[in-house]
């Protein structure tokens, strides 16, 4: 996976920013934001991070100075601009949880619509005139068409997808008023870990279903719940458009490079084109870790689509980004060998899954899972 890394630095120095770039990196701490930092020093770039730590970790600060603060101190962030001499901005920092979301409103759009706000005033008045903003498919809602084009109505059904759009709606209105430049990145399901072993996912409380799914497969968590079995797709379980996190830095990286070329601002989707169910990703689990992962079955949750699959190829015709790293076998084996680096190993008690064996308990076959563009049973791939 270092190779593949390594190509990856090749290929975005074709298409290099200015080395010495400062970029402010909010939620730089977080998932997304930390493997983007990497990227952005890797490219010879220097990367700022603006996070709180409310939901970042100080270890994945590595790449480049800390300002730790909440961006509704509009003072720190002027003083974060003029200290770092800041010439762009990645905005990363929001709360993220769609069923929280449900619960807590008013934290949502005071943390994501009011704070970017903040953001956007100072860097209105500091003259910085280039973002790129972490932006998400819940803008789009129940989906009428799949896959998902950027020009499909924005109907969010939560308020996470409602408070990013609102700031998407606020960069448009800050780019005539202001010529503030942007690109708005609607993405997926993020996933995976770090190619060179050195960051990865870790959230609290864990509401992505492949750390969950490794944590039932290494026994910390007793079983799975997957929501949803009726769902008119082949095997009954959602289907997801699941994106390297790599893939992603890497296009956040592009955009930018796409904004300090001149280029006019735009809301580009980022996936791969392509889903996987439930079960499928269960089963590429099972096979990475290979153990058995104890199914227990749940209702829908509302307002969850039956299928989100993005269609990407405008990020492609306009700053030539492709997802390089993110077929699921890909994106699980990264993710495994993140979660047994920090303690996640398998419990040596726990029975080893064989080739072929039926899931009696949970009641159905593991499904195939495609491996480059072709597909196997899960069996295939262990042998």
């Amino acid at each position: 996976m270092a190779t593949e890394a390594a190509s990856d630095k090749g290929l975005l120095q074709e298409r290099a920013i200015p080395p010495g770039t400062r970029v402010l990196v909010t939620g730089g701490a977080g998932y997304i934001g930390s493997h983007t930092a990497k990227l952005l020093a890797q490219m010879g770039c220097e990367p700022v991070v603006f996070d709180n730590l409310s939901t970042g970790h100080l270890w994945a600060v590595r790449w480049g100075p800390l300002v730790r603060g909440d961006l509704e101190n509009a003072a720190l962030v002027r003083s974060a601009l003029a200290q770092y001499r800041i010439q762009a901005v990645i905005h990363f920092a929001a709360s993220a949880y769609v069923g929280e979301s449900m619960r807590k409103p008013r934290q949502y759009f005071q943390n994501n619509v009011v704070n970017s706000l903040n953001l956007l005033d100072v860097l209105v008045e500091a003259g910085i005139q280039h973002i790129v903003f972490s932006s998400t498919c819940a803008t789009y809602g129940m989906a009428a068409t799949v896959p998902i084009p950027e020009d499909h109505p924005q109907l969010p059904v939560n308020p996470y997808g409602e408070s990013k759009r609102f700031v998407e709606r606020a960069l448009y209105w800050h780019g005539e008023a202001y010529g503030l430049r942007w690109v708005a990145l609607r993405y997926f399901n993020a996933a995976g870990a770090d190619l060179e072993g050195e960051i990865g996912e870790m959230h609290s409380p864990e509401t992505h279903l492949i750390p969950l799914a490794m944590e039932a497969a290494s026994g910390s968590r007793s079983s799975l719940d997957v929501y949803g079995t009726d769902y008119p797709t082949p095997d009954g379980t959602a289907i997801r458009d699941y994106i390297h996190v790599t893939d992603l830095a890497a296009a956040h990286v592009l955009a930018l490079k796409y904004l300090l070329d001149g280029n006019k601002s735009v809301a580009l989707n980022l996936g791969t084109g392509k889903g996987h169910s439930v079960r499928e990703v269960v089963a590429e689990v099972e096979r990475a870790s290979r153990q058995h992962i104890e199914i227990r079955e749940a209702p829908r949750r509302p307002g969850d689509p039956p299928v989100l699959v993005a269609d990407p190829r405008r990020a492609g015709e306009l700053m030539g980004w492709q997802p390089r790293h993110s077929g699921l076998d890909t994106i699980v084996e990264s993710a495994w060998s993140w979660h047994e680096a920090r303690g996640g190993r398998r419990d040596p008690r726990r029975r080893l899954i064989l080739a072929g064996e039926p899931r009696v308990k949970a009641g159905w076959q593991p499904t195939p899972v495609a491996v480059s563009g072709r597909t196997a049973s899960r069996s295939a791939k262990w042998l």
